[in-house]
């Protein structure tokens, strides 16, 4: 991966050459540039977009100029500041440095490996997230006469309760399930709704909701007409049309 651009705060030339070295080996940088001070710094900010900048946390002090860690202080203020990471040969102020909302600490003498993990370090905050894989419905086990068979949960149109076994009506057509409605409603949750004392139904799957000689009915599905109890219709109703559009 390539294209950042960083600034390279370092009062002695030669650590700051090596360090300019080091990072275009790395292949991660567009642009590097350089600076001997803090105010040198913020007119390089000023001039050009920075990603990270690799700041000596004690440079030398001039007449009016700042610390880095002062430098760095004030520049993390400001909008859009780079991300700071900081140099030094000795390691005592490293709280400040991290304090001061540092993403790493660079000791001198640079070596090689440590740069390119300082490097990777900063490749990665740049990474999207990775994605999750989509997660594989859950499927149920039904039976038929010779022996099981394992259906796609999301394609169960609705379960039934009847002569004292329980059905699901599916897609790939009506089965026998081991299990008592209410432990299918537990397990399935909000993928399922119970709209009668002998019925459970997928909302996603209900195509209508209507009267039939007097009698509140879905129909899911191509054909499956499901029974809705009088106690349960507002329920079933409000179920059925939240998150709809219309």
């Amino acid at each position: 991966m390539s294209g950042l651009a960083a600034l390279i705060v370092e009062d002695e030339a030669r650590a700051r050459g090596y360090l300019a070295e080091l990072l275009r080996a790395t292949g991660a940088f567009e642009r590097l540039a350089e600076a001997p001070s803090a105010a040198e710094a913020t007119r390089a900010l000023l001039a050009a977009t920075c990603d990270v900048a690799f700041v000596d946390i004690r440079l030398v002090e001039r007449p009016g100029d700042l610390s880095g860690l002062e430098w760095v202080r004030g520049v993390a203020t400001a909008p859009n500041p780079p991300r700071f990471v900081f140099t030094t040969a000795l390691p005592d102020h490293a709280l400040a440095a991290f304090e001061a909302g540092a993403v790493d600490y660079l000791l001198k003498p640079y070596t090689t490996r440590r740069v390119g993990a300082c490097v990777q370090r900063l490749l990665a905050r740049d990474r999207p997230p990775p994605v999750p894989a989509a997660a594989e419905p859950p499927r149920l086990v039904a039976r038929t006469s010779t022996g099981i068979v394992l259906l796609a949960a999301d394609r169960a149109l609705a379960f039934e309760a009847a002569d004292r076994l329980t059905y699901v009506h599916h897609e790939d057509g009506r089965f026998n399930v081991d299990a008592s409605l209410a432990a299918l409603q537990a397990q399935l949750g909000p993928s399922i709704l119970r709209c009668h004392r002998n019925w459970l139904v997928a909302p996603r799957h209900v195509r209508r909701l209507e009267r039939r000689s007097g009698e509140l009915v879905l129909l899911v599905g191509a054909s499956l007409i499901v029974p809705v109890a009088r106690d349960r219709a507002g329920e079933v109703r409000q179920a059925l049309v939240a998150g709809a559009i219309g």
